[in-house]
């Protein structure tokens, strides 16, 4: 048998160097695949880990909330510091940190509407009036038509109110008609800038219930005296409820009377019935927020407890995790 020619023996080498080259791409890429998928497993798997300790971290923020309640029934004030004061739990290798304030100290949103016997939601024109107020003592522009709709973008009907919009507002697109979940969504309510948002931000809030939030005088912080001034008539200032605020006891109020006596002599006018009953010296709804480090896993949480029953139970979640 003759030999091969030198042409025929590079070819087969050039070939076995190919299939080397193919065969060591396609161990890269299945060791890349596998490294890959087993570090998505160890983050899954500390992510499952840090939401356990989260959930821990709930039920003894509730069972703090149920025995704050049930040693006051009647008066929630900061006395004994436990409003936004950290508490830790104990884990392995990580930590786990909770903080509890008043929920209700805002404007809820879905109190712009009430709820009918048929389940369908109609606006509520005096929530409507205070919301524009709130508008206006944070100096923001067009205050009456951006209630108005803000409570059409929610009520259930498509009859816009004076100055409000519905649906034909929308160019093609539709109002919610039902309850917001998260203040997030007031910027898609005609009219609502990105300016006028960051403004109402801060006070604002998506309580579960399509009832006004009730201010708790004894928690609210004079910062936050525009919530109070909101429901003063037009002409009451800031500066007189943050004034009575600044003067409020360590162990709060005796009753909401105190503060509409202090604001009465201070020279504002004070209203009558409703704009009262949506003050109280307890709070009901709870922030919680709660932090996790564990495993590389990072999980961050912002829940609502509801406290208007005892014990007081988790009305809503939100996650926010980075591995």
């Amino acid at each position: 048998m003759s030999p091969r020619p030198s042409s025929e023996r590079g070819a087969a080498l050039l070939t076995v160097l190919l299939l080397v080259a193919i065969v060591a791409v396609l161990a890269a890429t299945a060791l890349e695949r596998l490294r890959l998928s087993t570090r998505l497993a160890a983050n899954a798997v500390a992510i499952d880990q840090a939401r356990g300790y989260a959930y821990a971290a709930e039920t003894l923020a509730l069972t703090r909330v149920t025995a704050l309640l049930r040693q006051s029934p009647d008066r929630v004030a900061l006395y004994g510091g436990w409003s936004g004061r950290p508490f830790g739990l104990p884990i392995p290798g990580g930590t786990a940190t909770a903080r509890v304030t008043d929920g209700g100290n805002c404007f809820n949103l879905n109190g712009l509407v009430t709820r009918g016997q048929d389940g369908s939601y109609v606006a509520n024109p005096l929530q409507v009036a205070r919301l524009a107020r709130l508008t206006r003592v944070l100096r923001l522009p067009d205050g009456d038509r951006l209630a108005a709709a803000a409570a059409d973008f929610i009520d259930s009907d498509d009859v816009p109110l004076p100055l409000g919009a519905e649906d034909t507002s929308y160019r093609g697109r539709r109002t919610a008609g039902t309850l917001m979940v998260d203040p997030s969504e007031l910027r898609a309510v005609e009219g609502v800038t990105p300016d006028a948002y960051r403004t109402l931000r801060p006070w604002l809030c998506t309580l579960p219930v399509a009832d006004p939030s009730v201010i708790n005088l004894n928690t609210l912080s004079p910062e936050q005296a525009p919530l109070l001034a909101m429901l003063l008539p037009d002409g009451a200032s800031v500066e007189q409820a943050r004034a009575v605020l600044l003067r409020r006891p360590d162990t709060g109020f005796a009753s909401t009377d105190v503060v509409w006596n202090q604001l009465s002599l201070g020279g504002a006018q004070v209203p009558d019935g409703d704009a009262r009953q949506q003050t109280a010296g307890k709070t009901v709804w709870f922030r919680l927020a709660v932090d996790v480090v564990s495993g590389g896993a990072e999980l961050h949480e912002s829940a609502l407890i509801d406290a208007r029953r005892l014990p007081a139970r988790l009305a809503t979640r939100q996650w926010g995790d980075a591995p």
